[in-house]
Order: structure tokens, then sequence, then C-alpha cells
């Protein structure tokens, strides 16, 4: 429960050692850069041109890699996303960056040949639309281009759909009269034209063919100078022997695929080189030496100097933080509560010298959520699928790591919830045991059944609120103590406590109370004058208090006036719990319309398997509908009911140099 201490780290070194020393820490990964402002003496290097070198080099191999997938995929299992990055030994690494060079040739005769099967099925395109265009003049038995006789011309193209070759006699005989002699003939036609060749003296052909324009006449974009089926049977042959190609193509890509490895490897080592040139533009530098800036954990500097300072000529210098520095963050938090560091991320990390809420947030985001889901059954596969994927793929990433055993706790949760509530697949049990055995089968609940008694569960439900809330007030006062702001602590913290406590005591035994809990409290005499007198001092204490700030009586009043009526606001936020009730009850609600469903289909073998096939397809659904809602509503309750008290967020994540591959682990040294 705790935000790690940071500490300002600057090496001074000789530049001989400088690759040593970029390479150690980035090995390390303890350290983010902040390099120190420009000095007299000092100047950086220009590493943009081989940043970029490097950068194309691990984009090549990345195209590589997709073109293999393409080709040649790997068989993975729906879960393999999940097992995280190949470890690969120091001695392996350097084994295959010996030859990346090679392997660089293979990425470029993987792109090269993945360009030619591109530019062969862009011709292919090309062929199949020469077909295409030539499928309306298949019944034409002479070339397109056919010239005619020594006195005889034909003209090929098209007009207008619906032209007959009466339209076309009348058309010519209407715009050159003159015209002798003229045969159409119709070859085909569709919906947009008619394919016609028209025969006419060579001498009278300018003029036909300027009265056939007049009437809606085109050549055709593309000619033959074979007959159009003739040459439909060449191109259909082209096109096979295109495709041969290609799959002959295809072939030498699947040869590459045992080097799909190597081209991960070497991918990873330019996009570590890439990243170390990209710091090694941002370090000062003089003729012989280099400095090293930026900041590291107060409990890694002394790792970092065993690494560094005692085993180079350099001098490092370690200082606490200026006052005005806001350094990165580094959570440090137990086994249990950093499963949860990641809805705390999403809204936001703490900003410096605020308080990390991580560990007091998981106790009540898991509890929540187990109330939210309360279905002792969902739980168990919850929280046994975690534990198996977590077992299986123990080098999945950090961040999913975090999830599944976020989910894990939340299982394990609903699975106490659902014992309380007697939840087992909704009333399973029940259906079960009346459809097919003719008995009544109940698991009576430890504490008490929602669907039975639902207006209990929401007293509970704002109970819980109330708790979640006042421990979010709690915080800041605790926040405002350590700052010392004593008065501010009093004012906004102590008088507010106060105020709420003397109007719930006066909640309780009255009489809309009474119609929600279905319960009359009474208190003695003497709690309902204290309850009352809280409030009072409480409300007086904000009236007067709240606008200390302001030397005008008047506004002094008003913004305490103001403040008192953010009691509007608490009931708001307490109200908002009810959602507890809401999902708990929905939950249990649609589990128990599955089970009812299920046993509609009656005893026996098909009454078995027709259950079966419901309960399984709608418990499913139920559980992922659900899940989801958990999920989203137990978020939306630690971000606006509780933060909303205390926090503010706006950290700056720590983002150290490090060996951030993309698909190998490189065994390197670990902190201890």
């Amino acid at each position: 429960m705790a935000v790690l201490q940071m500490q300002r780290v600057s090496i001074c070194a000789l530049k001989k050692d400088r690759k040593a020393i970029l390479e150690k820490l980035q090995a390390l990964g303890v350290m983010e850069m902040n390099q120190i402002a420009d000095e007299e003496g000092f100047e950086k290097m220009d590493t943009v041109n081989a940043k970029l070198s490097f950068e194309k080099k691990a984009q090549l191999t990345e195209t590589a890699l997709g073109i293999l997938d393409i080709y040649a995929p790997q068989k993975q299992s729906m879960l393999s996303g999940l097992a995280g990055k190949e470890l690969v030994s120091q001695d392996e690494f350097q084994k295959i960056t010996a030859k990346k060079d090679e392997v660089i040739e293979k990425a470029d005769a993987l792109l090269t040949k993945s360009k030619e099967i591109a530019e062969i099925k862009a011709n292919i395109v090309k062929i199949e639309n020469r077909i295409e265009s030539l499928e309306p003049w298949l019944s034409l038995d002479a070339p397109m281009n056919y010239a005619g006789t020594a006195r005889t011309a034909m003209l090929l193209g098209t007009m207008p759909a619906g032209t007959d070759e009466a339209a076309i006699h009348e058309k010519v005989a209407t715009e050159c009269p003159e015209i002798e002699a003229l045969d159409v003939q119709i070859i085909s036609e569709d919906a947009d034209a008619v394919y016609l060749a028209v025969f006419c003296l060579k001498k009278e052909a300018e003029k036909t063919e300027e009265a056939l324009r007049a009437g809606g006449f085109a050549r055709p974009s593309q000619i033959s100078n074979q007959i159009p089926a003739k040459e439909k049977e060449n191109l259909k042959a082209e096109i096979q022997k295109l495709n041969k190609e290609i799959e002959v193509t295809e072939e030498e890509i699947k040869g590459y695929a045992t080097s799909r490895e190597e081209l991960k490897v070497v991918g990873d080592y330019f996009r570590l080189r890439a990243e170390k040139y990209e710091v090694l533009g941002t370090l000062p530098q003089s003729q012989r030496t280099f400095v090293i800036s930026g900041y590291v954990a107060e409990k890694t500097v002394p790792v970092l100097k065993k690494a560094i300072a005692d085993r180079y000529d350099c001098v490092m210098d370690v200082e606490e933080l200026k006052e005005e520095e806001e350094p990165p963050v580094i959570l440090k938090n137990n086994a249990f509560s950093d499963s949860v560091e990641g809805v705390l991320e999403s809204y936001g990390l703490p900003h410096k010298g605020e308080f990390d809420p991580t560990t007091i947030m998981s106790f009540f985001y898991v509890f929540f959520f187990g109330m939210m889901l309360s279905d002792a059954a969902y739980g168990a596969i919850i929280a046994i699928a975690c534990f198996v994927v977590l077992k299986k793929f123990p080098r999945m990433s950090k961040s999913m790591r975090k999830s599944m055993k976020m989910f894990m706790f939340c299982g394990l949760s609903t699975l106490v919830w659902g014992v309380l509530f007697g939840g087992y697949f909704g009333d399973v049990v029940d259906v079960v045991g009346k459809t097919f055995f003719n008995k009544d089968i109940t698991i009576k609940p430890l504490w008490f059944a929602p669907l039975n008694n639902p207006m209990k569960l929401l007293i509970y439900s704002m109970a819980f609120g109330l708790v979640h809330l006042f421990v979010g007030l709690g915080i800041k006062g605790y926040m405002l103590l350590k700052e010392g702001k004593v008065l501010d602590f009093f004012c906004d913290v102590i008088l507010w406590y106060v105020f709420l406590a003397g109007l719930l005591m006066m909640l309780i035994p009255s009489d809309i109370f009474a119609s929600i809990a279905q319960a009359k409290i009474a208190f003695p005499p003497f709690v309902n004058t204290l309850a009352k007198a809280l409030a009072i001092i409480g409300a007086l204490g904000l009236l007067l208090m709240s606008g200390r700030a302001n030397k005008n009586p008047v506004l002094r009043i008003a913004l305490g006036a103001y403040d008192i009526y953010n009691i509007t606001g608490w009931l708001s936020d307490v109200l908002s719990y009810s959602r507890l009730l809401a999902l708990g009850l929905a939950t249990g609600v649609i589990a128990s319309v599955v089970n009812q469903m299920g046993s509609m289909f009656g005893k026996g073998v098909v009454g078995a398997i027709g259950f079966a096939i419901v309960f399984v397809v709608g418990h499913t659904l139920n559980l992922a509908i659900n899940l989801l809602g958990a999920y989203v509503h137990t978020n939306r309750l630690q971000f606006v009911e509780f933060f909303g008290k205390f926090y503010e967020g706006g950290g700056k994540p720590f983002e150290p140099f490090e060996s951030d591959t993309k698909y190998v682990d490189i065994k390197e040294e670990t902190l201890s």
C-alpha cells in the first residue's frame, strides 16, 4: 500500500564504456531516463538516421513474419495468446543475432516473393477483366480487329440496350440516305447494351460510322486480333500458368518457415538497438565522457551501484528529488492487492505525495464484485479457470497475470457470497429434484436468499456502501493530517462524520426506514437526543466553517449552506450501492428462468438432453453477461463514489529504459 520513493541518479562515465553501460541499464530496466539540462562543453549525438535504420530492419522482419503467417501459419490454441514471450538464453540470442545479416536477407527474399505473388495476382485480375470483356463477343467468328475485304469493312461496337436491326437501318437511312449497302449482325445483348457487327462498303465506312454514332454507337474499349472464343481459351491458359507460378512461389515462401524464430529474435534485436540509440541521442557527451540521468526507485539504487559503479570507472550521484519535481510512479502492494493495480491505473496513478488506495480498494473491490455476481457455481468456475490459466501460462504478460489474479479472487468472493445466498446455478438443485426425481431438494443459504427477501439485501447494500464512503472520507482525513492541515481535517472530515452520524441515527428509528427494512427499530430517548444534537452541531459547523477561506461573512455563510446542500450528493452516492441488489438479483433471476426453461422438456432421456442443452447455453450467457456487469459496476463504485471522496490521480507511470521486446525475453541477471 505504497508508492515507492524515487531518487534521481546521475552517472558520469568514460565514453569507452558507453555501450556496455547502456546495455547493462537496458538489461536491468530500473531507470527512467530524464536527462539533465545541457551544460557547457557537452553535446548530443545525432542518432536519428541510425535509429531509423534499426526501426526499418525491425519492421522488415515484422513484415516477413506477417507473410509467413499468411502462407505458412502456425497452429495455435485459443489460449496461446496468454503464453507470453518465449524465453531464450543470452548465448542463444547472441548466436542468432550473429547472423542477423543473413536473416535480414531472408526477410528481403520473403518480401520480394510476396511482391511477386501480388504482381501475378494483379495480372490475373487484368486477364479476368479481359475475359469478362470478351464474353459478349464469343459468338463472333472473326477477329475483333478484322478490317474486312478489299471492298467491304466491318464496324464492331455497341448500341444502347433494346436497339434492334430495323432501328439501326432506319437510323442510318435517316442520317445518311446515300449509303447503298448495309448489313447488321447482332452478336449478343444484355441489360446494358447491344453488341453488333455492321458490314458496309469500305468507301462508305466513315459515313456509316458517323450515322451509327448518332444513334449511340461506340467502339469496344478492348479488341483482339484473334477470334474471341480462341482468345478466351488463350487467356484461361495464361491464368493457369500464372496460378502455377503462384503455387511455386508459395512453396518457396513456406520453405522459410524454419526461419520464423530467427526473424523474431533478430526483429527484437533491432528494436533494442533502436531504443538504445534513441536514448543515446539524448545523452550529453564531451570528447571523452558522457552523462546519464534519470529516476530510480530508492530500493533499487544499491543494485544499480553494484552493477554500474562497482564495475566501471564512473561517478554515480544519487540525490533526493526537488520539491517541484514530479517523479514517475511505481506502486508496491501485497500479492493480493497488486492484482487490482490495473483498475487504479485505468483511473489514474497517484500524483506526488498522494495516498495509494490500492490495498483498501482491493478488499472492497473483491467484496462488491462477489456480491453482485453471487452464485457459488459461477464463482467456482471463474476461480478454477483463472487458477488453471495462471498455472499453465507462467510467462504471460504482467498486466494479464494481474487481471487473471484479480478475477480469481473475485471468483472466490463470488463463491462465498453464493454459499451465503444459496445460489448454485440459481435454483438448479430444486428444479432438477422436482423435475427428474419428484423430490424437494433444497440447499439452504447460510445467510438468506435475496430472491425471497430483496429489501433485506437492499438495506445491507446501502450499509456496505456507507462503510465504503466513510472509509473514503477517512482516507481524505488521513491525507490532510499527513500534510499538517489539522483545521481542514476537523472542518472537512470530522464535521461531516458528526453531521452524517446524526442524520443516520435519526433515520434508523423513522417510519421510512421501518417500511424499507420491514422492522421497527427504537432507540432510547437519550440516543434520539444525541442524534439530533450531532446533526445540529455538524450542520452548524459546516455552515460556519466550510467557507472559512473567505473573509466576507455573507459569502462564507452562503458557501457553508451550499456545502450542507451536498448532503444530497451523499444520498445519491448511497443509493448508487443499490446496484449491488440489482445485479445480485439479476444473476439469480436469469439463472432461475434458464432452469425453468430447461425443465419444460419434462422427464426422460429427451427431457434430460433438452435440459442439458438449455442449461449449458443459458448459464454460459448468464455468466458472461453478469460477469461483465459486475466488472463494470464494481469499477464504477470505486471510480465515482469511493475515489470521489479523496482521490485525484494524474500521476505519470514509470517507463524504464528496458529490453522492451515483442517476441522473446532474454535471460538476464535479475534484481535481488
